[in-house]
């Protein structure tokens, strides 16, 4: 197929695994692939550079800091940002390439549904699907912001909402549990403390009723249960990432204490 006018952005770090198939899925239709690395001591660099990209070193600050160097390095009109566990499913190229010809001048971006591949399923319902992430923006129309863990493209002008698109970005992000599981105690750090800050209660009632009510819909109003028992394990850990967060967020709340001396005898 001809090319489209568009950059690929991503960022990686020791991603030379997952960058190898991320960057198959977009390198015969992209007309620039530009990928921003940090720290690598892995084959991320060459697997890149056999792809055709423009590779860039950037020391590491943040996420948006580092998205936001690749997004500055794009020279097309349109801009895909991506992950480096992530990959344009054949369906998605097709839609990419009816909506950026006939995109209007005031359409600035689109949404696309993340599915994520867990224990060998994609996950279609409950918690995970569909994960709507805005990544595909018109050169100079947005910017990533948001919070440590949750970046996002917002617009740097206002502007009308973006158009969603239908057909799935596949995430590779989780290739075991314990991948998925290291995740959370850092996310429960950042809550307690940006919470703490903001003055939130953290109430047993209130961490019992969230963790209740974060499993009740994704196994059951958002149907979870169909996706067998990786659906299980998806509803199952919301509600526990939910409970730890409060309950971390309950311990930084604590008064200091100092630590008590040993007695005699104590091991």
């Amino acid at each position: 197929m001809s090319r489209l006018p568009v950059s690929i952005a991503i960022i990686a770090s020791n991603e030379e695994a997952n960058l190898r198939v991320c960057l198959a899925s977009v390198r015969d239709w992209a007309s620039e692939i530009v990928v921003v690395v940090n720290d690598c001591r892995d084959g991320t660099v060459a697997v890149a550079r056999e792809a055709g990209a423009v590779v860039l070193e950037n020391p590491w600050t943040d996420y948006a800091t580092q998205k936001n160097h690749a997004l500055d390095a794009c020279a097309q009109p349109w801009i895909l940002a991506m992950d480096a566990d992530e990959e344009v499913s054949p369906p998605l190229l097709d839609e990419l390439s009816r909506f950026i010809a006939h995109a209007g001048p005031d359409q600035w971006g689109a949404e696309i549904p993340r599915c994520t591949r867990l224990l060998g399923r994609w996950i279609r319902h409950g918690e995970w699907y569909p994960d709507r992430v805005l990544r595909l923006v018109r050169r100079g129309a947005g910017r990533w912001g948001g919070d440590p863990y949750h970046t996002i493209i917002q617009p740097i002008r206002p502007a009308k909402r973006a158009v969603r698109l239908r057909s799935d970005l596949l995430h590779h992000g989780y290739p075991d549990i314990r991948s998925y599981v290291s995740r959370l105690n850092r996310q429960a750090d950042y809550f307690a403390r940006h919470h703490r800050a903001s003055g939130r209660v953290a109430a047993a009632w209130v961490a019992a009723g969230r963790a209740a009510w974060r499993f009740l819909r994704s196994y059951l109003l958002r149907l979870g249960f169909l996706d067998g028992f990786p659906g299980l394990f998806v509803a199952t850990t919301a509600a526990y990432s939910c409970f730890i967060r409060y309950a971390r967020l309950y311990e930084n709340l604590l008064p200091s204490r100092p630590v008590a001396s040993k007695h005699v005898g104590d091991t």
